[in-house]
């Protein structure tokens, strides 16, 4: 019998956890301070994992311009500084902080420092990565500033790799319902 409701119980723990949706997320902005994803509700957003000293840091420039056009339209743009790939990410929160204001004028929010993948994967990154989980599809974190777009409903509906530019077509049309 204890057999029986602990595989119950198990059951009941996995379907509960696949069942997690984006909302449901609560992390860490850069500053150390709690950031409720519930409070995005109704805005698209576009999640991408950056890094400072990458071939693609340019990216920064775009995303912060991307974001500076849409804001006003219920977008919003989430960074999250992740030293995965070459250690190109090595400096600490402030540190990013300091470099992202400075340098790009980045003003859309920026996480605290997290792993995108591997065994230390941020829940956030298992969900946006796990059909099982997000209801669209798997993926894997190829590099740093790999784009996932969320829908209003927050609904997985589109990851773009590191070479697609934040100000793409098929990004601009996305937010612009086209």
């Amino acid at each position: 019998m204890k057999t029986v409701i602990t595989a119950i119980l198990l059951s009941l723990a996995a379907f509960s956890y696949s069942q997690e949706d984006f909302y449901s997320f609560q992390v860490k902005d850069i500053d150390g301070k709690k950031f409720d994803f519930s409070s995005l509700k109704g805005k698209k957003v576009m999640i991408v994992n950056t890094a400072s000293k990458c071939g693609f840091t340019y990216q920064y420039k775009a995303l912060q311009e991307l974001y500076d056009k849409y804001k006003d339209s219920s977008f919003v743009i989430i960074g999250f500084p992740a030293n995965n790939f070459a250690n190109q990410e090595p400096a600490k929160n402030k540190e990013i902080k300091e470099f992202c204001e400075k340098k790009f004028g980045v003003s859309f929010p920026m996480m605290e420092k997290i792993s995108v993948k591997g065994d230390d994967m941020h829940p956030l990154y298992l969900w946006l990565t796990s059909k099982e989980k997000n209801g669209f599809e798997d993926s894997d974190v190829k590099w740093n500033f790999q784009k996932y777009l969320i829908d209003e409903n927050g609904k997985l509906v589109a990851v773009h790799g590191t070479k697609t530019e934040p100000d793409d077509k098929a990004i601009t049309d996305w937010i612009e319902n086209k």
